[in-house]
């Protein structure tokens, strides 16, 4: 399983991003997609989740902010970001697992300027 993230960047407070992440290779299986953020000094955090049938689960912190998305035919998954403040910058990983297995894509660094 290989996973390709692309959409970071640079953007001011209270600005938009959208990260999109492929997914290719042997992905039967997978239920659970996700994205997970690392900062500087902290842990990986469960950012937002969704399941093949596209039930979602979000951190409280990006709560009414973030909204992750995905396309089962495509075998992709999105992560639009609006209202984004300083503490959401991190470098972000799209993520998806089997049978206790996790896959990680490359991380993809997200900067917000106060």
């Amino acid at each position: 399983v290989q996973l390709q993230a692309s959409g970071g960047g640079l953007v001011q407070a209270g600005g938009s991003l959208r990260l999109s992440c492929v997914v290719s290779g042997s992905i039967f299986g997978i239920n659970v997609m996700g994205w997970y953020r690392q900062a500087p000094g902290k842990q990986r955090e469960l950012v937002a989740s969704i399941t093949r049938g596209s039930i979602t689960n979000y951190a409280d912190s990006v709560k009414g902010r973030f909204t992750i998305a995905r396309d089962n035919a495509k075998n992709t998954v999105s992560l639009q970001m609006n209202s984004l403040k300083p503490e959401d910058t991190a470098v972000y990983y799209c993520n998806c697992a089997r049978s206790g297995q996790n896959y990680w894509g490359q991380g993809t660094l997200v900067t917000v300027s106060s």
